[in-house]
């Protein structure tokens, strides 16, 4: 049963040993070295052409991201104008609101003294009547 097992692990060993040793290169002739240079010139092209139209889609993605961004701007600031107009619109209501009602406090106010004054004539009318009425 030793014996087995240090076969195994010999084997082992020996299988990691030649499996990491590189497999003979053969030596490249120009035929060789020509055929590669085509194949590679259709692979540069595509990878050149590849790029650009990547570069392209990536030009129109940044203007389409700006005007995007423009558009949101444009929408936010009217927005908030609109807000500002409607709590000017409800300060100026408020604030004629309040004058209105000054002002009706005031004509009372006046209602009020034309009131007095109007009764103290006519007190005085009655007080002249009585003193006339008495001196006949």
């Amino acid at each position: 049963m030793n014996k087995l097992l240090a076969t195994l692990i010999a084997t082992l060993f020996v299988g990691f040993a030649s499996a990491q040793t590189p497999a003979p290169v053969a030596p490249a002739t120009p035929a060789v070295v020509k055929a590669e240079a085509k194949t590679d010139k259709p692979v540069a092209a595509t990878v050149k052409s590849e790029a650009k139209v990547d570069a392209k889609a990536d030009t129109k993605i940044e203007k389409a991201e700006v005007k995007a961004a423009e558009k949101t701007t444009k929408a936010h600031a009217k927005a908030a104008k609109a807000k500002a107009d409607a709590d000017d619109k409800t300060k100026a209501t408020a604030k004629a609101e309040k004058t209105d009602a000054k002002a009706d406090v005031k004509a009372d106010a006046k209602a009020e003294a034309h009131a007095k004054l109007d009764t103290h004539a006519v007190k005085a009318e009655v007080k002249a009547d009585v003193k006339a009425a008495g001196s006949k």
